[in-house]
């Protein structure tokens, strides 16, 4: 007797009705994504019958979550499922798509999603034009292959494009795998994509930028430093927005930003370039939000542009 199917409600959402008909799902890419998604969809009553995966860590992962499920070529996973969920990088997405419309591969009646953010729906029209109900199913969240994934997917946000007829296909899709749908436009695919990679790549890059400069200081664990400092700064940021914002540029301390300039240049000159960029634009932010007046931005913003180029070619 087939599991119970699980058809999650989000908040604010109504509840999503009917839920689609027991599927075949393939997933081509059991990477960090694929796999998870896949292990979601079969957790929720269907029944991934194929998956491909080209590296030793993609073999690894689906033996994990998606147990007894053999792996392909992609043409065969495609052949083989009903859903077809394309979790590959997004450079390579396209040339996919169009290949296997080029074989024919496609065929009328087939749902298929892709988690790509910075693409929408343009990128299936070579299936679309092979009958396949296309859609753009994106978790706004990061999955780093470890075994925590699966736990992250519960509630998670997913950037969901579609056709207004299919919508309601989209969202049902997102609730039974746990996650939340939000809509996204096509047009604003790109910039949606952007806001993330921003939020999420670059607070990384921050993060892990802010501990390499503890560790030249002395400070053994930066860590224990930055933790409930960062947490705090993350939670006002969110609550607050440039109200919440901090330290020496919401004061407009010039000579503060320009010893960090200088003790910069001298200890790791390597960082100087991302905190004048990163400096600059808060300066920016603060005037426009009214958290610094612009008679108090002005000489912090000389003294950023100058650094940015000291040529003075601007």
């Amino acid at each position: 007797m087939p599991a119970a199917r699980r058809t999650t409600r989000a908040a604010g959402l109504p509840p999503a009705g009917h839920a689609p008909a027991r599927l075949r799902v393939g997933v081509i890419g059991a990477g960090r994504v694929g796999a998870v998604l896949g292990a979601a969809l079969a957790a929720a009553g269907h029944d991934v019958v194929a998956a491909s995966g080209l590296s030793a860590a993609s073999a690894g992962r689906a033996a994990r979550l998606l147990p007894g499920v053999p792996l392909l070529p992609a043409d065969e996973v495609v052949a083989a499922a009903d859903l077809v969920v394309l979790a590959v990088p997004d450079d390579t997405l396209a040339g996919l798509v169009a290949g296997l419309a080029g074989t024919g591969t496609w065929r009328a009646g087939q749902l298929a999603f892709h988690t790509s953010g910075a693409h929408g729906l343009a990128v299936l029209a070579p299936a679309e034009r092979a009958g396949v109900l296309p859609l753009a199913l994106h978790p706004a969240m990061t999955f780093t292959g470890a075994p925590e994934d699966a736990d992250r997917l519960t509630g998670a946000p997913f950037g969901v494009t579609s056709r207004p007829a299919h919508r309601a296909v989209a969202e049902t899709l997102v609730l039974e795998m746990g996650g939340e749908p939000f809509f996204v436009a096509e047009d604003d695919r790109r910039l949606y994509h952007a806001a993330l990679v921003t939020g999420a790549n670059h607070l990384v890059t921050l993060v892990a930028e802010a501990a390499d400069l503890l560790r030249t200081a002395g400070v053994g664990d930066p860590a224990r430093v930055l933790t409930p400092l960062l947490t705090a700064a993350l939670d006002n940021g969110l609550r607050r927005g440039d109200r919440g914002l901090t330290g020496p540029v919401s004061r407009g301390d010039v000579g503060t930003v320009a010893d960090h300039l200088e003790t910069l240049t001298e200890r790791a000159p390597e960082s100087v370039a991302a905190y004048v960029a990163m400096a600059q634009r808060t300066t920016e932010r603060a005037v426009a939000s009214g958290r610094l007046r612009r008679h108090e931005g002005a000489p912090l913003l000389d003294l950023l542009y100058e650094a940015a180029d000291p040529a003075g070619s601007r």
